[in-house]
């Protein structure tokens, strides 16, 4: 007799598995809510960041704290505060206060140096 436990598919999709942290900002004085990321908000990310032309493909690093922190900071509800098109704007901030959001979004959505070497090399 096994006591394992299955859930069906409604049970699945009904879980809050998306974690979050709240992280204070001394260099905007506020309180910034952090969210892991969805796997299409993922793959979105990793699209954004890698380059292909023709056979060739590299990574881009370019703003990357700034478009990681932009699909991870959310309000109390769960929803994003910034848009898509804030990555550039956002990029002119601080890079000390980015990188204190962009690194806790970076292990909420379980991203790993190892990750983006790894999208370079594929």
């Amino acid at each position: 007799m096994s006591n394992k436990t299955f859930l069906n598919r409604d049970e699945i999709l009904g879980i809050n598995d998306l974690p979050t942290e709240d992280v204070f900002v001394p260099e905007w004085n506020t309180w910034v809510r952090v969210r892991g990321l969805t796997g299409a908000e993922r793959d979105q990310f990793e699209q954004s960041i890698v380059e292909t032309r023709g056979k060739n493909t590299k990574v881009n690093l370019r703003n990357i704290r700034a478009k990681l922190v932009v699909l991870c900071c959310v309000d109390e509800q769960g929803n994003r505060i910034f848009r898509d098109e804030d990555a550039e704007v956002l990029g002119r901030k601080s890079a000390v206060a980015l990188n204190r959001v962009f690194e806790v979004a970076q292990r909420l959505a379980g991203l790993r140096p190892e990750d983006v070497e790894e999208l370079a090399g594929n």
